[in-house]
């Protein structure tokens, strides 16, 4: 998109030998400079996760304790079973103990549910995550409330969601976390600002909505069913996209200099790509997260930041 500054610069003369005085028109100078729109900051999530695994390692030298994260996986989907070693690896290279269990793709609920149980009673563990989604034998509904609050370091536990929403302490969801640390890595105060989120999951769409608005933000949630969605989406200041549709999010729907997080993660011919047409959308937005490489690099991060809470939180 191309700008078209517009700079009126009004020179007065206040002097009774100016021109003014002398009967004269007060010179008005009008100057027009088209340029083309610059492309927007990139926000590196990279970057910013590695800022908060600092903050992780530091706060684990100084309770000068190893806190124990435990994924849990059920079934051989392969996406899950990187993620959840992923996570594992990242835990052990910061400091902490982590450690993956897999089950087979036949682990009933019943049993599934009895080794949440053991885990919430070992002392050793400060966080609990079971890696979605299960197979179709497991509520995972079931599965989640069985955690313990105080462990539940996905931060989906009914318990977390309730204070969340009430603006009090929680084990808050990683990917909204992650989404609130970069924006405020731009430098963009919150406070004051018109922020739309497109997408209403319990998991991002929904949790990131209540940290903008704990953080003053005027917010906007849109979905399937909101009535002109292009025109909500264009008066955000701050725009978080988490719908799940490849390059949902045009150019036409992105406000000039909007802070844009792209949350999705999709594939297309075998690329990565997420719910906003970047290439498009960096010609417009102020800020913005590429995919990948901005908003999956912090839920790991914050993950682990979450496990150290926990466990700080058990010993007070």
């Amino acid at each position: 998109m191309t700008a078209l500054v517009i700079t009126a610069l009004v020179h007065l003369s206040f002097s009774m030998r100016g021109d003014r005085a002398r009967g004269w028109p007060v010179k008005t100078k009008v100057t027009l400079v088209s340029a083309a729109a610059m492309a927007a900051q990139l926000i590196d999530g990279k970057a910013v996760a590695k800022v908060l695994e600092a903050e992780v390692a530091a706060e684990i030298a100084r309770l000068g304790i190893r806190p124990g994260l435990v994924a849990v996986r059920v079934g051989n989907d392969p996406a899950s079973e990187i993620y959840v070693r992923n996570k594992a690896k990242k835990a052990r290279e910061l400091g902490l103990e982590g450690t993956e269990l897999v089950f087979p793709e036949t682990m009933t609920e019943s049993a599934l549910l009895a080794e949440v149980a053991r885990l919430n009673a070992d002392d050793a563990v400060d966080g609990i995550l079971v890696q979605l989604p299960l197979p179709k034998q497991i509520d995972p509904k079931k599965v989640i409330d069985a955690i313990d609050p105080a462990k539940d370091v996905d931060g989906f536990h009914p318990a977390n969601v309730g204070l969340l929403h009430l603006g009090r302490p929680a084990l808050v969801p990683c990917t909204p976390s992650g989404v609130m640390r970069l924006i405020d890595s731009t430098g963009v105060a919150i406070e004051g600002k018109r922020a739309v989120v497109i997408g209403r999951s319990d998991i991002v769409g929904k949790p990131v909505a209540a940290l903008l608005l704990a953080r003053n933000a005027t917010v906007t949630i849109c979905h399937s069913r909101t009535r002109d969605l292009a025109a909500v989406a264009r008066e955000a200041e701050i725009l978080v996209a988490a719908i799940g549709r490849a390059r949902f999010v045009t150019a036409e729907m992105i406000r000039p200099c909007a802070v844009v997080i792209d949350v999705g993660i999709n594939r297309i011919d075998g690329k990565l790509c997420g719910d906003v047409d970047f290439q498009a959308a960096k010609e417009t937005a102020g800020w913005i997260t590429p995919v990948p490489g901005g908003v999956g690099p912090m839920t790991i991060a914050v993950l682990m930041s979450n496990t150290v809470r926990a466990a700080a939180r058990r010993r007070t």
